[in-house]
């Protein structure tokens, strides 16, 4: 009996209706017309009464034309002796919430699905090995974790003992699953494989990524969209329009319930309920698609965006450097070579470092270990590995460490032959040049697809801010079709430049820290949230939980189409109600028909809304295939 509970709880009103038109049946049935009259009418009164109360209150606040109608019409209604029309109206007004209530839930549902799957509990490990169920909440950084089979990762932390494989698809949108080796970095909310594994937890459940996800999704979820407000100006002329057919009516006819027959059908609930319900729906497909819209304002900003400004690494490209050509100098081997300089870069905390790394590591090789590390930031980074002094980095740091008659042909640092966008990384062994290292960064393959997209939705200008050298941001400009570009930016750079362009709304989509301030000062600031900075994610409007920046273009159409379902809700409201007015002047809808009717143009509305959940036929999947990735560069600029 808790359904029960909960209607009586959350629609009093509702059950009050329905036992007055229940008591007034009765009473009809016995024969006592003037107690059911009385009884229906004072009820009718009473809601009218409250009604206009609260309508006095929305007036005092600046919304106008709302209730209006609806009141007008319980006392027109009543004053004519149409007391079981003016019963009708008050369900339709008490009825409509839970309408409302019933359709926003559905259009919620996706939205909800990250707060349900949220663990509430985790596995410690004490230190004798023994395992006890804890609150998420009181897991620090350090303990020790147990994870069963098909269990979510509760917080964020690195994987102990054996290799293990995670499906990261919620998080990242990788299909495949991931398989993670001891030390790998396991983020909270992914879902664990087969195996039992241990971990150690590197965040509290407040600082984790899943955590972080569902405070956004339970953002998203509460706000209220400023469209909404557009139900009230429109309901301003209706009202105006409304009264003046109702007025004619009577005039001309001579006959007042004419008036009262015209006002029922003119409750402007699907003005009150159409608008608010699409905007759930289009939040909820943004949702299913990976992409948290904040609240309703941004949705409706994406259906306007004029301007689409792209960071560059991380967002159109990967972000991750790969090593695509070894060349070493004379006395060396690509792989003696490639050893190291991984083995020296092992020790670095540079983003290149990692990369260098890695690719040893795929190659097979035994890195060895370095001493004496010395690190100069941005420029190189010098140790002993294996009894031989390697000095690793930009050409001019190498120079230094090579002395000119042991290099070939006494050159003292080889120039790199390197292809538009490539990096170098160059290398000195004992004194002598012994190599370079070629890197490049990889334009993500939906990033030409998601420039010509944005083009197609009707954005008239893109543009790239980055912070790397001029030739490489050309040559990322080339490859993903921009229509300018500009390099060398700083963060105040960037923020600058989105604050000066003149076709607006601007939309703004990066995913590192130095991203954030020119996120929260575009009109709608993306990130991409899968990989990126929490301080973007927070600052940002929108936040893409897949690593695929073609979500961006995917939520400019999302809310086109939430805005534009919800202007064809108002419209199909607004024209019914207008067609049953003028049906209701010239008598050919009586009261109590009419009210009946007012409730299905209200359903009719909602269920038009809802369509914002799904896209048009016409439009392309929200995810779409796009070619191979193109190599660019990477470089140690701010990006």
């Amino acid at each position: 009996m808790r359904w029960w509970h909960t209607l009586v709880r959350q629609y009093p009103l509702v059950l009050a209706t329905l036992g007055v038109a229940a008591l007034g049946g009765v009473l009809v049935a016995v024969g006592d017309h003037d107690a059911a009259r009385w009884v229906v009418t004072g009820y009718a009164l009473v809601i009218a009464a409250v009604q206009a109360v609260s309508m006095i209150r929305e007036l005092r606040a600046g919304t106008w034309g709302i209730d209006i109608l609806a009141v007008t019409a319980i006392v027109a209604t009543v004053a004519v002796g149409e007391e079981w029309a003016a019963l009708v109206i008050v369900l339709m007004l008490t009825g409509g919430v839970a309408l409302e209530d019933y359709a926003a839930g559905r259009a919620r549902r996706e939205l909800a699905s990250l707060l349900d799957a949220a663990p509430r509990t985790a596995h410690a490990v004490g230190p004798d090995g023994s395992v006890a169920d804890v609150p998420v909440d009181e897991v620090r950084p350090g303990d020790e974790l147990m994870v069963t089979p098909g269990e979510v990762v509760p917080v964020d932390g690195v994987l102990l003992g054996l290799p293990a494989v995670f499906d990261e698809s919620s998080l990242t949108g990788e299909s495949m699953p991931v398989e993670h080796v001891p030390g790998d970095g396991l983020l909270s909310g992914s879902v664990n494989g087969t195996t039992g594994v241990r971990m150690r937890a590197t965040a509290a459940a407040g600082d984790s990524q899943y955590q972080h996800i569902i405070a956004l999704v339970r953002e998203a979820s509460e706000s209220k969209a400023p469209f909404v407000r557009l139900a009230d100006r429109v309901a301003v002329p209706f009202t105006a329009v409304a009264f003046a057919i109702a007025g004619l009516a009577w005039a001309v006819t001579g006959d007042a319930v004419r008036f009262a027959e015209v006002l029922v059908v003119a409750t402007p609930c699907p003005l009150l309920i159409a608008t608010p319900v699409a905007f759930l729906a289009g939040l909820s497909r943004a949702s299913r698609n990976g992409i948290i819209v904040k609240n309703g304002g941004a949705l409706e900003k994406l259906a306007r965006i004029r301007t689409a400004a792209f960071d560059k690494t991380g967002t159109l490209t990967f972000g991750r450097p790969d090593v695509v050509a070894v060349t070493p100098s004379d006395g060396l081997s690509s792989d003696e070579l490639l050893r190291l300089a991984a083995s020296v870069e092992q020790a670095s905390n540079h983003a290149l470092a990692a990369s260098i790394v890695g690719a040893a590591r795929e190659r097979g090789l035994r890195l060895s270990p370095a001493e004496n590390v010395r690190e100069s930031t941005g420029h190189g980074v010098s140790a002993l590995v294996d009894g031989h002094t390697v000095v690793v980095g930009k050409e001019g740091f190498v120079a230094e460490a090579v002395e000119p008659t042991a290099s070939r042909e006494g050159c003292a640092v080889e120039p790199a032959d390197l292809e538009p966008g490539q990096l170098a990384v160059h290398l000195a062994v004992d004194g002598a040049y012994a190599g370079v290292v070629t890197l490049a960064d990889a334009v993500r393959p939906e990033a030409l697809h998601t420039v010509t997209r944005l083009r197609g939705l009707g954005v008239r200008h893109v543009v790239m801010l980055s912070g790397d050298a001029e030739a490489t941001a050309r040559h990322v400009a080339d490859a993903v079709g921009v229509d300018e570009y500009r390099a060398d930016c700083l963060p105040a750079d960037k923020v600058a430049a989105v604050q000066a362009m003149s076709d607006r709304p601007v939309m703004m989509i990066g995913d590192g820290v130095n991203d954030a301030p020119v996120l929260a000062v575009a009109d709608v600031g993306v990130a991409m949230g899968a990989k990126g900075s929490s301080a973007a994610s927070e600052s940002a409007d929108v936040v893409i939980l897949l690593d695929d920046v073609d979500r961006a273009a995917c939520a400019v159409s999302i809310g086109r189409r939430t805005v534009q379902v919800a202007m064809q809700a108002i419209a199909i409201g607004v024209g019914i109600s207008l067609l049953l007015m003028v049906a209701a002047a010239f008598g050919a809808i009586p009261a109590i028909v009419g009210a009946g009717l007012q409730e299905l143009v209200d359903l009719t509305t909602i269920l038009w809304a809802l369509r914002a959940s799904s896209p048009r036929r016409s439009e392309p999947a929200d995810a779409e295939s796009a070619p191979r990735p193109v190599l660019v560069a990477a470089t140690h600029a701010t990006a």
